[in-house]
C-alpha cells in the first residue's frame, strides 16, 4: 500500500508547543491503547471497559479527552502559523489534507485486513477525529474570538438534547412518551445511521460514532479550543491554572445536574456526558499543566509519554492495525492468535482481570516499540 502524501506530511522536528500537552496527549493514547485491547474485554476490570450505556467509567474520558487535546492544539498551532505571517489562503489546504488523511485512515483501520467493501464500516474514531477537526479548524481561521465559541458550545448542547427529546422516531412515536427515551436502538442517532449506512453500523443497528453524535463531539473540541485561547493570554500561569480549575469544577458539576434528565452516556455522547468528561479534561490537563509549565517538572518520566505523544495517531493506526492482525490470524479452529494467548499465558496470572490487564500493558508496549523508533530518528508524522 502506497500513499503520496507521504512528503508533506513528513517533518524533523515538532512543532513549538507546550510540553504538557505533548505529555498529556502521550498519556491519552497510551491509556487509549490499553482499554481497546483487553486480553479478555467479558474478564477486564470493569474501569477498563466502557459503560455497557448510561454511565461512566476511566475508558470513557479516552475519547473526550483525544478531542479537548486537539482542540487546545489547533488554537496553538494555527495562532503560530497565523503570527509567522500565514494567511487563511495558505492553510486552508493543509487543514483539508489532514482532515482527508484522517478520513482515509479511519477506513483502513475499519477494513484491515480483508476490506469488504460492501460492509465496510464508514463510521470510527479517526473519522469522528476528522469531522470535529475540519468544522473547528474552519472556525479557528473564521474568528479566533471566543464568544462564537461558547455559543456554539451552547448552541449544540441544547440543540442535540432538544432534537434527542422531542424529535419522534418515524413508526415508533415521540421518545419519553411512546417509548422510553434514550431506548438503546429507539433513538435519532441510530435511525438516522441506520438509514445512512445500513449493514455497515458497529453495532449492527447503531454505532457508538454515529453522524449526528458528531454534534455534540464538536463541542467537545471546541472546549479544547478554548482552554487553548485561555492558556495563550498574557496572564500569570498561576492565574491560569486557577482558571483551569475553577471551570473544571463548573463543567463537572453542570454534567452530574444535567445527568438526572439526560444521562451520561459515552455511546450517544449526550451533553452532559461532554460537561462531565470536558470538565475532568480540563482538570488533568491542569495537573499536566502545573507539574510541567509551573513547576517545571521534567524528569525522565515525561521520555515515554513524550514518545507516544509526539505520534499519536501514528501509535493508534498502529495499534488498531496490530489487534485486527492479532484477532483474524486462527491459531486453531476456535481460537484466534489473540484469544489463544490470553488463555494460555494470562488467564491464570493471580486472576482472570489481572491477566487482562498484563496482556493489554504488553500489548501497549508492542505499540511503544515502532512509536520510539519515529523518535529516535527525530520523524513525526502528522496525519
Amino acid at each position: 500500500m502506497s500513499t503520496t502524501t507521504a512528503a508533506p506530511i513528513l517533518v524533523t522536528k515538532p512543532s513549538t508547543r507546550l510540553l504538557s500537552i505533548d505529555l498529556f496527549r502521550g498519556l491519552t493514547v497510551a491509556f487509549m491503547i490499553l482499554v481497546n485491547n483487553n486480553g479478555n474485554n467479558d474478564l477486564a476490570y470493569r474501569a477498563l471497559n466502557h459503560s455497557p450505556w448510561n454511565g461512566f467509567t476511566p475508558t470513557d474520558l479516552v475519547f473526550p479527552t483525544f478531542l479537548f487535546i486537539m482542540g487546545i492544539s489547533m488554537v496553538l498551532s494555527l495562532s503560530a502559523h497565523r503570527a509567522k505571517g500565514a494567511t487563511n489562503a495558505e492553510m486552508l489546504p493543509g487543514i483539508l489534507r489532514r482532515f482527508a488523511l484522517l478520513f482515509f485512515w479511519g477506513l483502513i483501520v475499519n477494513g484491515f485486513p480483508y476490506f469488504h467493501l460492501g460492509t465496510l464500516r464508514i463510521y470510527g474514531v479517526l473519522q469522528r477525529f476528522a469531522v470535529c477537526y475540519l468544522f473547528c479548524a474552519l472556525l479557528q481561521l473564521a474568528t479566533d474570538r471566543v464568544a462564537p465559541r461558547v455559543i456554539l458550545i451552547a448552541a449544540a448542547l441544547i440543540g442535540y438534547w432538544a432534537l434527542l427529546r422531542f424529535v419522534p422516531i418515524p413508526g415508533h412515536g415521540i421518545p419519553g412518551r411512546d417509548f422510553p427515551f434514550m431506548d438503546h436502538d429507539l433513538n435519532l442517532v441510530a435511525w438516522i445511521d441506520r438509514q445512512l449506512f445500513p449493514h455497515r453500523l458497529f453495532e449492527g443497528t447503531r454505532d457508538p460514532e454515529g453522524l449526528l453524535s458528531d454534534l455534540p463531539a464538536v463541542a467537545t473540541t471546541l472546549l479544547g479550543m478554548l482552554t487553548g485561547a485561555w492558556i495563550r493570554q498574557p496572564r500569570s500561569e498561576i492565574r491560569k491554572l486557577l482558571g483551569l480549575l475553577a471551570s473544571s469544577v463548573v463543567l463537572v458539576l453542570a454534567g452530574l445536574i444535567w445527568n438526572q434528565t439526560f444521562p451520561i452516556n459515552k455511546r450517544l455522547w449526550t451533553s452532559s456526558y461532554v460537561l462531565y468528561s470536558g470538565g475532568l479534561s480540563i482538570l488533568l490537563f491542569a495537573v499536566f499543566y502545573y507539574i510541567v509549565e509551573i513547576r517545571q517538572n521534567r524528569g525522565r518520566w515525561t521520555y515515554p509519554l513524550l514518545v507516544f505523544g509526539t505520534n499519536a495517531i501514528i501509535a493508534y493506526v498502529f495499534s488498531e492495525l496490530l489487534s485486527s492482525a492479532v484477532s483474524v490470524f486462527k491459531v486453531n479452529a476456535t481460537q484466534s492468535f489473540q484469544e489463544y494467548v490470553y488463555s494460555h499465558f494470562f488467564i491464570h496470572l493471580i486472576n482472570p482481570a489481572f491477566g487482562s490487564f498484563l496482556y493489554s500493558f504488553l500489548f501497549v508496549m508492542m505499540c511503544f516499540i515502532p512509536t520510539w523508533f519515529l523518535y529516535r530518528k527525530r520523524i513525526f508524522i502528522k496525519l
